[in-house]
This record gives structure tokens, sequence and C-alpha cells, in this order.
């Protein structure tokens, strides 16, 4: 087995890069193919709602496989699930470019989530290995800065490949992305879990630390304060198309309207989160980041009151609660992984687990709950935040005590 590398010598750009690159992969597997669905419907002869399925099977794929990806990585090391996952995840977007029939690409796309869970479960415990609190905090800010370009890119990226060469050179862009980060972790990414902190992956201990976990207060706190608040802000990621055309009375080529703002605001929170690593204490660096949601909230319920909905108006609050989500999600994310620093693997699958229900409770629940008026939708971002207020204030106050 390969042992870990010292900490002292993980601080590298490479490292950052590279964990950026997985991260991104889930963006790019989830919005580079939208801008061809015509195509693959008139080619498949299946219609737009049994489409849509495929981003349901890659959802769903992932949100399952992290629950046995993260005490794999903790068995076998992390380095080893990243190669495994990302060469996995290479063949299975290679299976979508060769796609024939609707069902092949549905199982294809299954195994693309099934794949790309594993890459990104344990590439966030890797960081958290590297590096001690702050330093896991500071190069989690700088993955976030990298990652937040894919949304705004990806149906950009999508959009050329399509009308350039068809939508399955879409599929090669997803194969060759996979394999640069297969290469990237084979060249730049060591192993951090040592061999004595290997833990077993029998099934009555693995169903042990999954209950373990989830009686751990604290943990379940932190976990519901990240997602519930990021939901917030995917409240008007997933609810998009009514923003543009229901709220603002745009076109189907304006949604970079709000996307592209959207990512200034994860790029420029990422820079502050980065700056005040350095300044504050991390638990002021996530209140820094909660009171900025606060404003935006506060913001976007008086322009939903009083003013008339314009571009500025409506996306402006978004791009401001975008930004203080980003400073204040690396040290939430730290906090809860340091829940169980002997078993980060597992509490990072769960974390991602519970992101991925609560994304799709946003989606399937809120928006076609709240689209009927802009207020609504003011008045749920709102909600969102206040609960992932309380549930990091409680977190705080006596999470740590509790067992």
């Amino acid at each position: 087995m390969t042992s870990s590398v010292p900490k002292s010598q993980l601080g590298s750009r490479g490292l950052i890069l590279s964990v950026a690159l997985i991260a991104m992969i889930g963006p790019f597997s989830i919005d580079t193919y939208l801008p061809a669905f015509p195509s693959i419907e008139a080619e498949l002869l299946v219609s737009r709602a049994a489409l849509s399925q495929t981003l349901s099977a890659y959802l769903v794929g992932f949100a399952v496989m992290t629950l046995f990806w993260g005490p794999f990585s903790d068995r076998y090391g992390r380095r080893r699930i990243m190669l495994g996952a990302i060469f996995l995840y290479a063949m299975a977007s290679l299976l979508c470019a060769f796609a024939t029939s609707f069902e092949s690409l549905m199982l294809a796309r299954s195994l693309q989530g099934v794949a790309a869970s594993g890459g990104f479960v344990a590439s966030r415990a890797t960081i958290r290995d590297a590096f001690d609190s702050i330093g896991a905090q500071k190069a989690m800010a700088r993955v976030m800065m990298l990652f937040s370009l894919a949304p705004a890119i990806a149906p950009i990226i999508g959009g050329w490949l399509h009308a350039l060469a068809g939508w399955r050179s879409i599929f090669w862009f997803l194969t060759s992305y996979g394999l640069l980060a297969l290469w990237l972790v084979l060249l730049r990414v060591p192993e951090t879990l040592p061999v004595t902190a290997r833990r077993s992956f029998h099934p009555r201990y693995v169903l042990g630390i999954y209950r373990d976990i989830l009686s751990r207060l604290r943990f379940l706190l932190l976990v519901m304060s990240l997602g519930i608040g990021f939901g917030g802000l995917f409240l008007y990621i997933a609810g998009a198309p009514t923003v543009i055309f229901d709220f603002l009375g745009l076109g189907s080529d304006d949604f970079w309207v709000q996307f592209v703002p959207v990512t200034f605001g994860i790029l420029a929170g990422s820079l502050l989160a980065n700056r005040l690593i350095h300044q504050l204490s991390p638990i002021r660096t996530v209140t820094t980041g909660f009171i900025i949601i606060a404003i935006a909230c506060l913001s976007n319920l008086a322009q939903a009151f009083w003013l008339a909905p314009t571009v500025l108006t409506v996306i402006a609050p978004i791009v401001v609660y975008a930004t203080g989500l980003t400073i204040a999600m690396p040290g939430i994310t730290i906090a809860a992984l340091d829940c169980f620093p002997q078993n980060r693997g597992a509490a990072a699958a769960m974390q991602s687990f519970f992101q991925m229900l609560l994304n799709a409770a946003v989606a399937g629940m809120l928006v076609p709950l709240l689209h009927d008026e802009l207020v609504w939708f003011v008045a749920g971002q709102l909600g969102c935040f206040l609960a992932a207020w309380l549930c990091w204030h409680l977190a705080h106050q006596f999470g740590s005590s509790t067992p």
C-alpha cells in the first residue's frame, strides 16, 4: 500500500487544481448537454420529459453512491478511489457518446453519476487530510473559486460543440475532460490517508459508522446549515426559467444575465474568503458570510415589494447572496468533516448525500410551489437563510457538547 505524504509537502497548486477539476465534473456533466436536448430527442425518438430523466438518473446515481464511495476511500485510500472513479467516469462518458437508444443513454448517464460521486467525495476528504483546519479552509476557498467557473461556461461549451460537431461531441468532450483529470491525479495528487488510519469496509462496521454520523447532532446541524443555505441559491438556479421568462420577460438566449453575474459573485466570495481566513477565526469568517447573506435577503425583499422587476433589481441580490454563501461554505464544510477525523471519507459522503437530497427537494417542491410570484421566490430564499443560520447557531452554541 502507498503511504501518505506529510502535510508539509501537500500545499501545491497542483493538488488544489486537481481537486477543483474533479469538483467541476459535476456541473459539466449536468449543464453541458442541455443545449443539445432537441437534437438528442430527434435522433433517439424520445420526448423532452423522457430525456429529462437522464438528468435524474445522473443525480440519483451520484447521491446513492456517495454513501459507498466514502467508506471505500476510508478503507483503500483517497488516491486509489479517485483514479478508479475518474477512469470509470471517462468510460461512462464514452458510452454516452456511442449511445444508440434512450435506454443505453440512461444507463450510461447513471454510470456517470456513480463515478462522478466517487471523485467528488474522495477529493473533498483529500483536502481535509492534506491541510490543517485553517489551511483546509484556504484550499477549499481556492477550489470553489475555480469550481465557480463551471456552471457559467458549461452550457456555452455545450452549445459550441453541438453547433460544430453534433450532440455526441459533447460526451467526447466529457470523456477528454475525465482523462485530463485522471492525468492530473496521477501526476499531482499523492495519497493523503496513512495505512495506519485505514478503516474496515465490513458492512456491519460501515453501518455502525453511518449510525454514529446520523446520531451526531453537531454534524447534522452543520450539514443542514450548508445544504439549506445553498438551497437559497439553488432555488434561483433550478427556477431560472421562471426568473428569466416570467419575472423578467426575457428570452431563451438571455440566461447568461443570471448565471454570469452569479459566477462573478461566487468568484468574489472565494477571493474574500481567502483573505478573511488569514484575518479572522473560522467562526467569524462563517458569521461574516451569513451577515452578507442577510443583507442580500433584505435587499431582495425590499425590491420585490417596492421596485419594478428588472435585471438589476432581481439579479443583484442573488449575486450578493452567492458571495456571502461562498464565504461561509468552506468553514462549515471543514467543521462538519472535523466531527469525524477518523472517518472523513464517510462524513464527506453523508454530507454530499444530504446536499443532493436537499437540492432535489428545492427543485421538485419549492420551485413549483413558489413560481407564481417573485415575492414568493424571495420569501423562499429568506426562509432558507433563516433556517441555515439557525442550524449554524445551534451547532456553534451547543452542538460541540452533544454526542
